[in-house]
């Protein structure tokens, strides 16, 4: 715990944010950690709870108490150790997770929560500056190989624990450079790129082998599923959830409406100077974007840089409180307005809202979308009525679906043969048995949301650190070795 009295002394210390004016002219990250003395106070609130609920609303236990009592004492190279015990990647966690420990925390029951997402950022910043995060080779090789198909969040942490195992791991992907949805899909002014790489070094340097730009699969020029399990031991699918959610209502084919990733992706590799010849450039444009969770908003925060005329969200769930009910629904993660930096940048938002068309110009512009029509809806009983009378139409110039994804690409799970459940995932049971994340096929295993579904990164870290202990754990057996 921190300071005994600190939750009565301190309010809380939040991180200080650039200006939206400031911040939209750029493609920079805008909140900087807070400083080692601020956070140390904010560590201070901590309190002696007896069971710290933090530690289970974290999807990866994080020690909470045990860092934020470093923190409060000044020792930051014992805290760094603390938290790298249970994540390889805070600064990832640190800067893009929604912090579901902080909706968990005891004090937040009856005031503001402990800010432990920004704790945990100013311990990793403090890390990286003072030097102390540093390659962890094996001391001795296992003899036995790994490959790993994705290099997403769940796929690095795998990669990083099994190296470290001993074990040779080689870390394949279909994009130009390792990363996944960090790289190319969480815009920049969230997650600078020179945290993947720094990162990707450290596990260079423990061994791990990236080969990207290489296309798994049974098509011609692709490498085959066979070929990996005739080179590897053991084979960790960690794809992520690549399939959007589709719109098929009247006039989806009309040119100007696309899904959120085809829009996030060019943008990010732009700004990495990669070379991009399918960009989408919302500048002047009314932009609408459908879908309200976190692809949304990063939609909205990409299309403000842009020069966007106007941007309007519509969101098809009804408008949350703006406060939760604390007694009804804590530890658990609350449904509550949540209004995130690119809304407070300029954004109208609208709740309880469907599309029902998409409509077409006129002339020239018979092919592209001029308007959607959408008209209100209410819930009940857990179904959504559309209500009579209630449509409009709001004119849009670019639609963006930011609907979600619904499982992995296909393609992949057929070409491995691996059996899917119901959502179209790839069916692997968790847990800390030694047969966890096996899929159907002896030897593939799959971790994050290709097992689970579209989730958090925190959730990707800790499935990755799970299937790298069952994989390890499989190639340590006799049976296994006489296969």
């Amino acid at each position: 715990m921190g300071k005994l009295s600190g939750f009565l002394d301190y309010p809380r210390q939040d991180e200080p944010r650039e200006t939206p004016a400031t911040r939209v002219r750029h493609w920079r990250e805008f909140t900087p950690a807070l400083p080692e003395s601020v956070a140390r106070i904010e560590a201070a609130r901590c309190m002696d709870c007896g069971i710290p609920f933090c530690n289970n609303g974290c999807p990866v236990h994080n020690l909470i108490p045990d860092f934020n009592d470093h923190v409060w004492r000044g020792r930051w190279r014992e805290a760094l150790d603390a938290l790298h015990a249970t994540n390889n990647f805070p600064e990832f966690t640190g800067r893009v997770c929604p912090a579901p420990c902080e909706s968990a925390c005891t004090l937040g029951i009856h005031q503001t929560s402990v800010g432990i997402k920004a704790i945990e950022h100013a311990i990793i910043d403090t890390g990286w500056a003072q030097g102390w995060v540093q390659p962890q080779p094996a001391h001795a090789r296992s003899g036995r190989s790994v490959a790993i198909v994705g290099s997403g969040p769940a796929g690095l942490a795998a990669a990083q624990q099994l190296a470290r195992a001993g074990h040779a791991v080689s870390v394949f992907d279909r994009q130009a450079r390792a990363g996944g949805l960090l790289r190319y899909g969480i815009p920049d002014f969230k997650l600078e790129k020179t945290h993947i790489d720094r990162r990707l070094a450290q596990l260079e340097a423990e061994g791990v082998v990236f080969r990207c730009g290489v296309e798994i699969g049974d098509a011609a020029g692709q490498l085959s599923a066979a070929e990996l399990l005739d080179t590897f031991d053991a084979v960790l699918l960690a794809v992520g959830a690549e399939q959007p959610r589709d719109l098929p209502i009247p006039g989806r084919e009309l040119g100007g409406i696309h899904f959120a990733m085809d829009f996030l992706r060019p943008q990010n590799q732009r700004n990495a100077g990669e070379p991009v010849a399918d960009a989408i450039d919302a500048a002047g444009q009314r932009v609408v974007v459908i879908g309200g969770g976190d692809t949304g908003s990063d939609c909205v925060g990409t299309c403000n840089r842009q020069g966007a005329r106007s941007v309007t969200q519509f969101e098809l769930l009804a408008q949350p409180p703006a406060q939760e009910n604390k007694p009804l629904v804590w530890p658990y993660w609350p449904i509550k307005l949540r209004i995130s930096s690119s809304h407070e940048e300029g954004c109208a938002r609208d709740w309880a809202v469907t599309t029902q068309a998409f409509l077409p110009g006129s002339g020239a512009d018979a092919d592209r979308v001029r308007a959607l029509r959408v008209c209100r809806v209410e819930w009940r009983d857990g179904r959504m009525h559309e209500l009579p009378d209630s449509s409009f139409e709001i004119e849009a110039d670019r639609v963006l679906l930011a609907l979600g994804f619904v499982h992995p690409r296909a393609p992949l799970l057929r070409a491995f043969g691996v059996a899917a459940d119901a959502r179209g995932n790839i069916k692997a049971e968790a847990g800390a048995h030694a047969c966890s994340y096996a899929s159907s096929v002896p030897r593939v295993y799959a971790a994050g949301d290709a097992r689970r579904g579209q989730s958090l990164v925190v959730w990707a870290i800790r499935e990755g650190r799970e299937a790298a202990r069952a994989i390890d754990l499989q190639l340590r057996t006799p049976a296994d070795a006489a296969r």
